[in-house]
């Protein structure tokens, strides 16, 4: 099968990437107002962190479930039906997030808004893989990936400009609801549209256990990916109590919002430099490699930074950030692992089971800082992030190299 024309691909990316965009704005929007928005609702102290801990898990509760429903989706009905769905949904569901008044309804949109965000980005990222050459679809993802996650130094600009929270739900519904009228613009791939055509059975995501060798690749691809939403759902999101306990000069000015924007800034770099690394070496594992090596470092020499100023400790959330950057290449690898009848299933699921494997880090997490290291969160971090790091090198070790792979198949079910 030919590739897509140019005059097709440049609307799929450009949708794919504003897309992602509104969906990291959300996403990251809780972390950023977190604090500000829980004391509105009369929650202080140590009950705002709890409040915040279960809160970011709904919204992964949400995402998890997301996943599923939107990859069958996506196999089953295309891949368009997904991004519009999921707009649509996260969309309205951010502008309920700006209404609540009470912890409760705050929980339940947080975790509708989850349902909707889980189909934005492999939607997205299976129409770019489809659509584009198998030498340069890299350089789609990396433009779709690059451009979604400013979504979140936008996020915390606009809560600068702003310093509402409910404005800046509003704001991200809004911007979701715009989106939709782009969509228009956009074709369906022609992968699919083959293999809607056939015989095969599509979006089975139980196809993904009942044989062997296949749900080994699919848990390895999940397990690659899960250092990054340690890093971003806990190192990053309580940056304000981990500068306490380093003793950071200037600690009590230190805000969530900006530590993820400086994190998503260098995640961004990152982002553009493993895609163009990936293309030179020709290889999605060697990136991985290097940077998995790479975050552990970094995160280990945060969780010992002690004493230095506001400036270093941004700028270490900045590092940190670039050395994530492997976001792009891994979901990309997934992507190209696996045929075009369950594709969707695969690439809307792995992300999403990587970021709704959040709560249970966030148990882990709490278990080592609360049963094991009586409270101290450096040395809890620091075993969880040396347990995560051999995981997710573990699961890369066996994965087969993807780039150039031709994608053109399906699975059999």
């Amino acid at each position: 099968m030919k590739p897509a024309s140019t005059r097709i691909i440049t609307p799929i990316i450009i949708v794919a990437a504003l897309g992602y965009f509104v969906d990291i704005y959300d996403i990251l929007l809780f972390g950023i107002v977190r604090t500000a928005s829980l004391v509105d609702l009369g929650i202080t102290g140590d009950a705002n962190r709890n409040a915040g801990e279960f809160l970011i898990s709904m919204q992964m509760y949400g995402m998890l479930l997301g996943g599923i429903l939107w990859g069958v989706l996506g196999d089953k009905r295309g891949r368009l039906s997904v991004l519009f769905g999921s707009i649509f949904l996260y969309s309205i569901a951010n502008i309920a997030n700006g209404m609540v008044s009470s912890i409760g309804a705050y929980a339940v949109f947080r975790f509708l808004a989850g349902v909707g965000l889980a189909g934005e980005l492999g939607a997205g990222i299976t129409l770019v893989t489809e659509s584009m050459p198998k030498e340069k679809r890299g350089y789609g993802t990396l433009i779709v990936a690059s451009v979604g996650l400013t979504g979140a130094i936008v996020a915390n600009l606009v809560y600068q400009m702003f310093g509402d929270w409910r404005l800046c739900y509003y704001a991200g519904g809004v911007l979701g609801l715009l989106l939709l009228f782009l969509r228009m613009s956009v074709k369906e791939s022609m992968m699919y549209k083959e293999v809607e055509q056939s015989d095969h059975s599509r979006g089975n995501f139980f196809s993904l256990f009942t044989h062997r060798e296949r749900f080994v690749k699919y848990m390895r691809c999940i397990l690659i990916g899960i250092p990054l939403w340690f890093l971003v759902g806990v190192l990053i999101t309580f940056a304000p109590e981990f500068a306490k306990a380093l003793g950071v000069i200037g600690a009590d000015q230190i805000t969530a919002g900006e530590a993820i924007a400086w994190s998503y800034g260098g995640l961004v770099l990152g982002d553009i430099f493993t895609g163009l690394l990936s293309q030179y070496l020709k290889s999605r594992k060697k990136v991985m490699l290097i940077f998995l090596l790479f975050n552990l470092g970094i995160v280990l020499v945060y969780l010992n930074a002690f004493g230095i100023s506001s400036d270093m400790f941004y700028l270490l959330t900045m590092v940190m950030g670039f050395s994530v950057g492997y976001w792009v290449i891994f979901v990309t690898i997934a992507a190209e692992q696996f045929g075009t009848n369950i594709r969707s299933t695969v690439t809307t699921t792995v992300p999403n089971f990587v970021r709704g494997s959040l709560p249970i880090i966030i148990i882990m997490y709490q278990f080592f800082r609360d049963k094991t290291f009586d409270g101290n969160i450096l040395h809890a971090s620091m075993v969880v992030a040396v347990i995560l790091a051999a995981i997710a090198l573990a699961s890369l070790w066996k994965l087969k190299e993807t780039f150039s792979t031709d994608l053109d198949y399906v699975e059999s079910t």
